[in-house]
């Protein structure tokens, strides 16, 4: 049996997690499209930094990301519901494609 390559990315649902600052992205880079998380806000609990107010953005991914176009946006509370409600854009946006 083949080995599988591994990522140099933490991935989740099969597709990398790329952090750059306060913003993550979500999505293969090669895809037409990927998600935006944007930390806006934190909080520290036991020493640990938990983004409390995310903003989620579905953009078209041009290569670059220094502005992309946004096709889509909202706000949740935790990263968590943000990537969530982010990957169900994510798998309707690239099946569109």
């Amino acid at each position: 049996m083949a080995k599988k390559a591994k990522s140099p990315y933490m991935m989740y649902k099969g597709k990398p997690l790329i952090r750059v600052g306060d913003v993550v992205y979500y999505g293969n880079l090669e895809d037409p499209y990927l998600i935006s998380l944007t930390i806006d806000k934190k909080e520290t609990v036991k020493d640990l930094e938990i983004g409390t107010d995310v903003t989620i953005a579905l953009i078209e991914n041009d290569g670059k990301l220094k502005k992309p176009k946004i096709l889509r946006s909202a706000r949740r509370e935790g990263l968590y519901q943000a990537l969530d409600v982010g990957e169900i854009w994510l798998e309707d946006a690239l099946e569109m494609a």
